[in-house]
């Protein structure tokens, strides 16, 4: 070895340092790579990541890894793991408003989305969206203004009766013994009738409703709306039938409910917000 040093003119402290340092160099960045890989792939819905930086770094924080959120970016775009999702404006917004068809409930809500308690202020509205098959699906949900969590949420061909009863049978399963939640929606012609008044008032639920035309008066519902088509259809092929329609809604559900984390739950998810705010 000496001889072979000597030929090439290399010092043998020279060759032992960069011996040394070529069988110890390592990437600083392994840990945290590995656990931003973990987490993206918990986020993701569909086959696509869901996660941006910001909750990846609060997933991090929990883990008593700290990272400026320009390292965590530089990462997610190093690993290939950012945000492959794009909010897109559906086609399928659904209008229930027949006019004055039946009682109008006031407006007990005002905008004043600050309830932190569970089960106090629900949500609720109906949604569709096109099938591949030139068919509609319509969604019924229930959502929790304090948790995000869907409550309820029902699947129909048509938006009739039945699909609304069925949304609030749901929910009584759902609900814990006492509660007697102010439920909130738009002026949908459902929600004036005498069927929908009476199941409420059987139950001891209070109704509000948002103004005439104004969906911001029912901001939330409108909000999980909007992420749940954005994450679960947005520029993917549209659903063959309404019970792959249903499937995938289904599991979304589940996902939105147990795992996937907010910020406007402290990095939670609606499940774990829920319980963390209960316990508290």
């Amino acid at each position: 070895m000496g001889d072979i040093l000597k030929a090439i003119d290399l010092k043998k402290a020279t060759y032992h340092d960069e011996r040394k340092r070529i069988y110890t160099t390592h990437d600083k960045y392994a840990k945290v790579k590995a656990e931003i890989l973990r987490i993206s792939n918990r986020g993701m819905c569909n086959g696509r990541y869901t996660y941006g930086y910001r909750r990846v770094s609060n997933e991090l924080e929990k883990l008593g890894i700290h990272f400026s959120g320009e390292v965590i970016r530089r990462l997610m775009d190093q690993l290939k793991v950012k945000v492959s999702i794009y909010n897109c404006h559906s086609n399928g917004k659904y209008s229930s408003y027949r006019g004055s068809v039946g009682k109008i409930a006031e407006n007990i809500i005002h905008q004043k989305f600050d309830e932190s308690d569970p089960y106090k202020v629900l949500h609720t509205d109906v949604t569709q969206v096109k099938l591949q098959n030139h068919k509609w699906a319509y969604v019924s949900a229930i959502t929790d203004e304090a948790t995000k969590e869907v409550l309820a949420l029902q699947i129909s061909e048509s938006p009739n009766q039945k699909l609304i009863t069925e949304t609030l049978d749901q929910l009584i399963r759902k609900l814990p013994q006492g509660a007697k939640p102010i439920i909130h929606s738009d002026q949908g012609w459902h929600y004036q009738l005498n069927y929908y008044r009476r199941y409420l008032n059987d139950n001891e639920f209070i109704q509000s409703m948002s103004r005439k035309g104004n969906c911001h008066d029912n901001a939330p519902i409108e909000s999980f709306f909007h992420i749940y088509k954005t994450e679960c259809f947005c520029g993917l092929p549209m659903c063959k039938n309404i019970e792959e329609f249903k499937q995938i809604t289904n599991n979304y559900v589940e996902w939105f409910n147990n795992t996937r984390i907010s910020m406007k739950t402290k990095g939670m998810s609606p499940i774990e917000y829920r319980q963390h705010t209960l316990i508290a």
